[in-house]
């Protein structure tokens, strides 16, 4: 089966209905993916998202994405309630803290984002 679709063409939309069929059809039947692959000519990988989706009860609800820079709104939105903002603030902390057990720490921002160990950090503060 040919990978990717040629230059020009649009992306396949493909129903809920087919969809749920595809993924009952596995469930059901114990069918393999390339089985799956090969009966309703959907690729292995669209049909795992989409088996995923449906056992997370997200299939059918629309498009699902990880939509960049979460954070991002505690400088820039000011419609957030004050509730949305701290969890936000909330969140962004324990990341710090997770990043800080594992021993590193973040220099600079955006495309000069650097990710030095506290090591590092701390022997040149040492030095000087």
């Amino acid at each position: 089966m040919p990978r990717g679709r040629p230059k020009g063409l649009k992306n396949r939309k493909y129903s809920y209905d087919f969809k749920l069929k595809i993924v009952k059809d596995r469930e059901e039947n114990h069918l393999s993916w390339a089985k799956l692959e090969k009966k309703y000519d959907v690729r292995q990988s669209v049909i795992q998202r989409w088996e995923k989706l449906y056992n997370e009860g997200l299939l059918g609800t629309g498009r699902v994405h990880n939509r960049g820079n979460k954070f991002a709104a505690l400088h820039t939105s000011k419609s957030l309630t004050k509730e949305k903002r701290l969890e936000l603030e909330n969140l962004k902390l324990r990341i710090e803290n997770e990043r800080l057990k594992k021993g590193y720490t973040v220099k600079g921002g955006g495309a000069d984002k650097e990710y030095v160990s506290i090591l590092d950090v701390n022997m040149k503060s040492s030095k000087n």
